[in-house]
């Protein structure tokens, strides 16, 4: 049995279209657990009548991380199938994600999600994790014929992906505190340094009607749960070779926060980590201690460039970016 995962929350425009085609999904047998974390149209009221689709209503907003929680707490499958409520899966596409999983090496496979709008171009092909935490749509906007073999990734699209019960039970899920943005790759870091494999699997596509808005609480989750990634999961050594250029780093998204009018929104994320001081040493704790991999082994799936289509540097960056390229080049060898 798969379990598909799903939320519910706003208007969900496309919901209906992502439902139906999971149900249509081929040489599967599955389920769909559905939290409705606060729709506020009918569209989930206007669902196929399918005893395959099974509704939960918490009565308030769990977010992403707690409401695929609540998902994976009542579902019965041996695999677990995340999709967002505006992804269209390809028929097959669960399939391929399930089979890959069944490989005991492999912790996490993940589709490779195109826009909707445009199903030749790369929406996510796996998403990379910087040297300073930040992480973006792996090779978005590129041709799909680009992306044509299964290979190893920092981290995959929450968009679609899959995961055998005992990998997520034994990870424990996701953070429920990082409410959006960036569970997944928490989730996939985990996976890399319990020695298992993160793949992008391209015969499963994903369609994906992908709007990227900047809005000042996307802001704020993104920016804290970057320095939550950075501050748990790495080793103690790892931190201290990048210290320096992720105080500076800090400083210059400081800056540019205030001037595109967010800054208050990256103070509270500087805020909200002192006052659960006592949950990131503890998430730490967990984390550093069920660890089997150490960071050294894991360097070569660190990024150190910015991808200018999603992370535009202004052009006095430039040479800042070579600096710190030169940087990681010489500390790598030093985790």
């Amino acid at each position: 049995m798969i379990s598909v995962l799903m939320l519910a929350y706003g208007e969900e425009a496309y919901l209906g279209e992502a439902v139906a085609a999971v149900l249509a999904s081929a040489d599967v047998d599955l389920e769909v657990v559905l939290v409705d974390n606060g729709c506020t149209t009918d569209a989930v009221e206007r669902l196929p009548a399918d005893p395959r689709v099974r509704v939960v209503v918490p009565g308030t907003n769990l977010g992403f991380t707690g409401g695929v929680n609540r998902a994976a707490e009542l579902a019965t499958g041996d695999v677990l199938v995340l999709v967002n409520s505006d992804a269209v899966v390809a028929p097959d596409a669960i399939a391929i994600l399930a089979s890959r999983v069944a490989d005991p090496a492999v912790g996490l496979a993940g589709a490779l999600v195109v826009l909707a709008d445009d199903p030749t171009t790369v929406n996510s092909a796996g998403n990379p994790l910087h040297v300073l935490g930040l992480s973006w749509a792996g090779a978005m906007g590129r041709p799909v014929t680009e992306v044509a073999d299964v290979r190893r990734v920092a981290s995959v699209s929450g968009a679609g992906l899959a995961v055998r019960r005992d990998v997520w039970e034994a990870l424990g899920g996701f953070p429920t505190p990082y409410f959006a943005y960036l569970e997944d790759l928490e989730l996939a870091w985990r996976c890399w340094q319990r020695g298992l494999r993160v793949e992008l699997v391209p015969e499963a596509v994903v369609r994906h009607h992908y709007e990227f808005a900047r809005t000042p609480l996307k802001m704020y989750l993104l920016e804290r749960n970057r320095l939550l990634v950075l501050l748990t999961c790495h080793q103690p050594r790892t931190l201290a070779l990048l210290a320096v250029p992720l105080l500076a780093f800090e400083a210059a998204i400081a800056l540019v926060a205030v001037l595109q009018g967010w800054g208050g929104q990256k103070a509270r994320g500087w805020r909200w980590v002192l006052r659960h001081r006592g949950w990131v040493r503890e998430r730490r704790r967990m984390v550093q201690a069920s660890r089997m991999v150490p960071d050294r082994d894991l360097v070569d799936l660190l990024s150190d460039r910015f991808d200018p289509a999603q992370t535009p540097l202004p052009r006095a960056a430039a040479p800042l970016e070579w600096v710190l390229r030169v940087y990681w080049s010489a500390a790598r060898r030093l985790v």
